[in-house]
């Protein structure tokens, strides 16, 4: 006879024993499982967005990224304590980083230098309101030179070189005022040069000795830019007074000065290249205007032109505008840089375009104030990044530079700020009562712009090479999301990804090589509202934490 009760208390005793097998063989594959190196398939299915980088689809060679030392490193380079300016000169040239691998500096790869025409010598004759708007001139009444002038000026170019900077460049606003029409360093009415007749030679005298000169100090001028912004007319107000140095110039005194600049550089033996146009705007490279200062890429480069420079031993294979005006609404950022490369694809494709100069001078749109009121925060730094974003993947942009490295107004024009540590800075309007308002020292104050910038100027040196870099996940066009670039070294095989989360949503990222592969991890460097390009070591390329309204650049190597 069968004991069932004992059958039944078997039955049980061997049910529970195959659950609790069951169970164990459960927890040791998810173990096994938890040591496993997930499958890059795998981890690309977790991340919100994948990014597809592609080596062998090349785009433009980088040429760097600048400021320049207009208007207030004239003061701040010849007055204030010197432990200060060597702190500021970190901040703007300093490759070097900290103890934790965090930068100590932005790293600029381009210095422009502003070549004066002497109206600080004139004072308030000079007729130009501000005195932090007028420039020394090293030429003299009786056409000697005085090196010590514009001191301030030469100590952060000195400072500039002894960092490393890469590109100096040289600008002029006027020729000297003893070569102006009216003796001013503006222009006295018209649209033409604000030079004597006669005068043109001596002018460009004057610019290639001043080369000649800090070559002999061991500074090679890399690019001299003869005009600046030549479609403006530069004049005084009804008051008579003018706000800067600046003259108009039309496309044929442009032809005529670079010609005569070529010539006498390469008669010296000087390998500085001309720098063409500093147009006032994006739209004067490919669009007629009136009084022939339109279309400049075409009649600057385009060999049948009158006006034809591009053949020219010392003029350099590039044009270049400022980004004012063309950067709202998000549709005319992005036709008016597509209108640039698709001109220049059509005239000669070697050209090279470089956007020269920027700060906000446009009136409030939905995402940015007017430049009034200084801004210290990311609002300010994503503005502009999206800004250099679509000047690099929409105008092939080489460079990109912004206006001035130091301001102390309350306006939206500067990378790092100066202030007497009671007031946020000056409004620039009352003269001479402020004359002397940070003219001898000062308080510091980093922007966050200034460390966005650096999120593009440390990393994406000169000589490298932008890459294809683009997601199936994300819009082509997606200005509030995410905006990503990648370049490549392609002597040392290394790469860097800028990518900028314009969204108040934070991303996981995944990077996917379609050519080559990665060679180990990245290293990440993030500008966000409490962190200034700070450094993360060993990231998988697989999972990357991308912070809300922040922008990250990812360095690693490729094979």
């Amino acid at each position: 006879m069968i004991n069932l009760q004992k059958q039944q208390t078997d039955n049980q005793s061997f049910t529970s024993n195959l659950l609790f097998v069951c169970m164990l063989f459960s927890i040791l594959l998810l173990a096994i499982s938890g040591c496993k190196k997930t499958s890059a398939s795998e981890e690309e299915n977790s991340s919100d967005v994948t990014i597809n980088v592609n080596t062998s689809i090349v785009y433009q060679e980088m040429d760097g990224f600048g400021a320049s030392d207009a208007w207030s490193c004239q003061y701040v380079g010849k007055n204030w304590p010197l432990a200060k300016r060597e702190a500021i000169a970190d901040l703007l040239f300093s490759q070097d980083s900290d103890q934790y691998g965090n930068p100590k500096g932005i790293g600029l790869s381009i210095w422009r230098f502003n070549l004066g025409a002497g109206s600080t010598e004139q004072g308030s004759s000079s007729n130009i309101t501000n005195p932090w708007k007028r420039e020394e001139c090293f030429l003299s009444s009786d056409e000697t030179y005085d090196w010590t002038k514009q001191a301030g000026q030469q100590w952060f170019l000195k400072a500039a070189k002894a960092r490393g900077v890469e590109k100096i460049l040289m600008f002029t606003n006027s020729p000297p005022v003893y070569y102006t029409q009216n003796q001013k360093a503006f222009s006295a009415g018209g649209w033409h040069m604000n030079i004597q007749s006669g005068y043109m030679s001596k002018f460009v005298d004057y610019q290639t000795s001043v080369v000649q000169h800090f070559k002999d100090e061991g500074i090679n001028i890399d690019y001299l830019s003869p005009v600046n912004e030549p479609q403006w007319g530069w004049t005084a107000g009804s008051d008579g007074w003018a706000s800067q140095e600046g003259s108009p110039a039309s496309n044929t005194e442009v032809a005529e000065l670079t010609r005569l600049l070529s010539t006498k550089l390469s008669d010296k033996g000087l390998s500085t290249k001309v720098a063409l146009a500093e147009a006032g705007s994006n739209a004067y490279l490919y669009q007629t205007s009136d009084a022939d200062r339109g279309h400049q890429i075409d009649d600057f480069f385009n060999s049948s032109s009158s006006n034809y420079v591009g053949n020219l031993s010392n003029v350099a294979p590039l044009i270049s505008s400022h980004s004012y005006f063309t950067v709202w609404p998000i549709s005319d950022l992005i036709s008016s840089r597509e209108s640039v490369h698709s001109k220049i694809s059509a005239v000669n494709s070697s050209l090279k375009y470089w956007e020269s100069e920027y700060c906000i001078l446009e009136s409030a749109n939905t995402d940015m104030q007017d430049g009034w009121n200084r801004d210290l925060n990311m609002d300010l730094a994503l503005y502009v990044g999206r800004i250099i974003h679509y000047a690099l993947v929409k105008g092939y942009a080489s460079s990109w530079q912004w206006w001035t490295a130091l301001s102390r107004y309350t306006y939206k024009d500067g990378l790092i700020y100066l202030d007497d540590g009671v007031s946020n800075g000056i409004n620039g309007s009352t003269y001479p009562a402020d004359e002397d308002y940070c003219k001898n020292d000062g308080y510091v104050r980093q922007s966050k712009l200034l460390w966005g910038l650096g999120n593009y100027s440390l990393f994406v040196r000169p000589g490298m090479k932008r890459v294809y870099s683009g997601s199936p996940d994300i819009l082509p066009n997606q200005s509030y999301g995410l905006l990503t670039s990648a370049f490549i070294d392609e002597k040392t095989q290394k790469l860097v990804i800028v990518i900028i989360n314009y969204s108040s949503t934070s991303k996981t990222v995944a990077i996917n090589m379609k050519s080559g592969s990665l060679n180990g991890n990245f290293s990440a460097y993030v500008t966000s509202d409490d962190t200034n390009m700070g450094r993360t070591q060993n990231i998988s390329a697989q999972n990357i934490q991308i912070k809300a309204n922040s922008i990250t650049t990812l360095t690693g190597f490729y094979k």
